[in-house]
């Protein structure tokens, strides 16, 4: 059995503000200890299922926040940006499962920890896919889902874990490891809780046979932007249209070239 994990830190217990996040800040390395703590506990919980392949993906910022040293030897870290497909490089038929672990809700959201779309609010307000609002966990689910990967468990607050079985399904496995009660501000468990629960709940959802995340072609994307100047910049890529001042579009048939287009518009919208 393979697993494939992506990891963030926002949605971390105990990181609950976007300084713990920052490298260059006195706070991030206490922050990257507790994701790495949730990302063994996944691991240990995915060897308890049977796993004998896994994957872990640093998806959070510089995407080099985990430190192989510290990481259960039974895996595999895939580090470093920019990679192809981002927050889910690596990923390909024949993986089993994906959990995604210290995952946060999408831009808007609230009550939610640090809430933001791949950007944050100075750039990405909205996204959507075929009219349905998506957060990084439905853009990566669906890109797993092009593989024929279906995502078993998700970690972090409790919205975007009601959010998550909203779109995924009620019988995904989630782990509330916080309770935001605002977007710099939670009620966190501790750490060692924290960890054994995700490790049940790894190697309970891995018992479950759950269907991939699929979007249908023909697929709309669409990405709401904070300033006009922004879409005005993501013009500048092929066959994207202006559907109001801060909105653009992009039709396509296949996910993946919908997935790159999005990493483009974003590096297009966030040009200073």
């Amino acid at each position: 059995m393979r697993i494939y994990i992506s990891a963030d830190m926002e949605g971390i217990s105990g990181v609950v503000h976007p300084d713990q996040t920052d490298p260059t800040h006195l706070e991030y390395p206490r922050a990257r200890k507790l994701m790495i703590g949730e990302v063994n506990a996944a691991i240990e919980g995915a060897l308890a299922a049977g796993a004998e392949e896994i994957l872990v993906n640093d998806s959070h910022w510089s995407m080099r926040n985990l430190m192989i040293e510290d990481l259960h030897p039974a895996a595999v870290l895939l580090s470093g940006s920019p990679k192809p497909y981002s927050m889910m490089t690596g990923i390909e038929p024949g993986f089993d499962a994906v959990f995604f672990i210290g995952y946060h809700a999408r831009a808007g959201s609230a009550p939610a920890n640090i809430d933001h779309t791949y950007s944050d609010g100075d750039v990405v307000q909205n996204v959507w896919l075929n009219g349905t609002a998506m957060g990084e966990y439905g853009l990566n689910a669906a890109l797993a889902g092009y593989f024929g990967v279906p995502v078993a468990l998700i970690a972090g607050d409790q919205t975007v874990c009601g959010q998550a079985k909203e779109l995924l399904g009620e019988d995904l496995e989630t782990v509330v490891v916080k309770e935001a009660v605002g977007r710099v501000a939670a009620k966190n468990l501790h750490p060692t809780r924290v960890r054994d629960l995700i490790c049940a709940a790894a190697e309970r959802a891995l018992k479950k046979r759950r269907e991939p995340f699929v979007i249908r072609p023909p697929i709309t994307l669409r990405l709401g932007l904070a300033r006009s100047i922004q879409a005005e910049r993501c013009l500048l890529m092929p066959d994207v249209k202006r559907v109001s001042p801060r909105v653009v579009e992009f039709v396509h048939s296949d996910y993946a070239t919908i997935f790159n287009a999005f990493q483009v518009l974003l590096t297009l919208a966030d040009i200073q």
